[in-house]
């Protein structure tokens, strides 16, 4: 089963609550940004990753406003789940515009979103302009859109703005959105 939720902030006990706690291996848990368990490269961070990783689910996510660019950007990139950064055993960066398929069903996923508060934050520090995304990334959303002929099942973005930048495109749009806003299973 794929389940979803959002903005985990590197809060291990989000996993060790809930259905969550009983996942197996064929399931998969997407983390609609706000990852956090990629934000400054402590040993608490690399502990609570490395917990993760030994999850028997797969995890991914998809980037948000609070993520660590700099340090998401030393991971290598694969083409696993249709475009995605491997950061070590079953844990998964999503790369926006990727259309992945899980359980026979397609998903359009694309992360990044404008902080709210980044007037507050430091460039390099705490915030980092890659969290908007860029032209060659709306691009690849298209081109991998144009590919399925523009039919996916769900759509998994962590901005708000979706409906106008990416889902216009969708003609006569029928594929059910989620964002970070809530969780839930998508079973088909």
């Amino acid at each position: 089963m794929v389940y979803l939720t959002g903005d985990t902030h590197g809060d291990i006990q989000r996993f060790k609550q809930g259905k969550l706690r009983w996942l197996g291996k064929k399931d998969t848990v997407v983390v609609l940004g706000d990852f956090g368990f990629v934000w400054d490269g402590s040993a608490a961070e690399r502990k609570r990753l490395d917990w993760l990783r030994k999850r028997p689910y797969t995890v991914l996510f998809l980037d948000g406003s609070h993520e660590n660019y700099d340090l998401l950007a030393q991971y290598p990139e694969t083409e696993l789940f249709g475009g995605s950064t491997e950061l070590g055993g079953n844990v998964y960066h999503v790369c926006r515009g990727s259309v992945l398929e899980l359980e026979g069903k397609t998903y359009l996923c694309f992360g990044g979103a404008e902080s709210q508060d980044k007037d507050d934050r430091e460039p390099g520090v705490n915030w980092w302009k890659q969290e908007m995304p860029s032209d060659e990334e709306y691009d690849t959303c298209r081109r991998n859109l144009e590919a399925v002929d523009y039919k996916v099942d769900y759509v998994l973005t962590t901005m708000h703005q979706a409906d106008f930048w990416i889902l216009q495109p969708l003609p006569l749009a029928k594929a059910t959105v989620c964002t970070c806003f809530w969780t839930r299973s998508c079973s088909s």
